[in-house]
């Protein structure tokens, strides 16, 4: 399982990589394998409003169906249409080309409460 050391965590299982105001997420490496094959995403609409905790979109899989959660605060700035053709990149790809949004945040400081690598690991070992 890859934990990326320079991204942010959710308990979630969300990844976030911040690029000054603007966040950029989508599912973790632990949590693709855990849905299995993914055959769905619903991304969110760009101009979305999102709060921090709450459902903005879902993945679904040969398994199931899961809600993606919003790590911050903030509005949809740019999604990722090519999932809607490739939903199997997250599967592939979750850190790279498996991305499903971009959210321009309006409380940069919930960036800070996120978890880093070291807390992931201990999060999902748990």
């Amino acid at each position: 399982m890859t934990i990326p050391d320079s991204l942010r965590y959710s308990s979630d299982h969300e990844w976030i990589q911040r690029d000054g105001s603007t966040i950029r997420m989508g599912i973790t490496d632990y949590a693709q394998d855990a849905l299995g094959d993914v055959v769905y995403v619903q991304v969110p609409s760009v101009g979305t409003v999102v709060a921090a905790g709450e459902t903005m979109s879902e993945v679904e899989s040969t398994k199931s169906v899961s809600d993606i959660y919003a790590p911050v605060s903030g509005t949809i700035v740019a999604v990722n249409a090519a999932l809607a053709d490739q939903p199997d990149v997250l599967n592939s790809d979750p850190y790279g080309a498996g991305w499903i949004c971009e959210i321009e945040m309006t409380e940069p400081e919930q960036y800070d409460g996120l978890l880093d690598a070291t807390g992931y690991r201990a999060l999902v070992a748990g």
